[in-house]
């Protein structure tokens, strides 16, 4: 029993190591925020860069755009209900490419009100089509435990719409590995087939979460949080989070039901430092 108890566990190690060496992290356009990723962020893992209705689109773009000279490979979210029309979408899809930017993150967003054409992320990804696929990746949202505002239904079939025109799927945080695992296994019944990151928060400081999350027009991932107050205690509450306890967690639910999760996304709240210190001290605890 004890040999089978250490192939087991050697394999949920293999699988953790797996995940956290194919991690990406999402960034938010602050002042600071380009010298934290290159004092902090090796160039090998990837970025998503966070879009507010707030700030506009603009200062994403320009983020964006200085990170990948600097040899990042970074994904800007493009929230549709924030791209007014055709001409709006080309214009940004121009700029991105002039920066050498093949990926994209592809959401509705959380905008009261459409600035145009494009109430959602399908009807923006089906423009994107029509211009002939201009990015080779194109990331789009998953909701392991749903969203408060859309049935589960309706989710799963925007989910099956939106699929042949991406190539990855990012999830929304969820604190259960065995939800987000019975999820990815659902979906893949589905017939999509996308490879998966988990998101998940990092070792975010409790009080700057706070400022963060109290605030307006913050980026999706602050939003998100805001309007979660569950999620927000979890963090709140001493020993109530850990992202050590939820990726190992990860580590060892994926290999139970048939997934295609890939790696993990984290929502670092810029807080890189202690982000990518974190990465590494649990990477060289598996190796050793």
């Amino acid at each position: 029993m004890g040999v089978i108890d250490d192939i087991g566990a050697g394999r949920e190690r293999l699988d953790l190591g797996r995940l956290l060496r194919n991690t990406s992290y999402e960034v938010m356009p602050f002042k600071g925020t380009e010298e934290a990723v290159l004092a902090h962020v090796p160039t090998s893992v990837p970025l998503t860069v966070t879009a507010t209705e707030a700030k506009g689109i603009g200062v994403t773009l320009n983020l964006a755009g200085r990170l990948a000279a600097h040899g990042y490979r970074v994904a800007p979210h493009l929230p549709a209900r924030i791209v007014s029309d055709d001409t709006h979408l080309a214009e940004v899809v121009a700029r991105l490419r002039e920066a050498s930017i093949r990926s994209v993150f592809v959401i509705g967003g959380d905008a009261p009100h459409p600035a145009g054409k494009f109430p959602d992320a399908l009807s923006l990804l089906q423009s994107l089509e029509r211009m002939g696929r201009p990015f080779d990746d194109v990331g789009i949202g998953g909701y392991p435990e749903g969203h408060g505002d859309i049935p589960d239904e309706t989710i799963e079939l925007a989910l099956k719409q939106k699929a042949p025109y991406s190539t990855s799927i990012i999830t929304q945080m969820c604190f259960h590995a065995a939800t987000t695992a019975a999820w990815a296994g659902r979906v893949a019944g589905l017939g999509v087939d996308l490879p998966v990151r988990v998101g998940m928060p990092g070792p975010v400081n409790r009080q700057k979460l706070v400022r963060i999350s109290a605030g307006l027009g913050l980026g999706q991932s602050a939003r998100f949080l805001h309007k979660q107050h569950s999620l927000l205690w979890r963090f709140l509450l001493p020993g109530a989070y850990s992202p050590t306890k939820l990726a190992k967690r990860l580590g060892g639910a994926v290999p139970e039901v048939p997934t295609n999760i890939r790696g993990f996304h984290i929502f670092t709240f810029n807080e890189l430092a202690r982000t990518e210190q974190w990465r590494r001290e649990l990477l060289a605890t598996l190796a050793e």
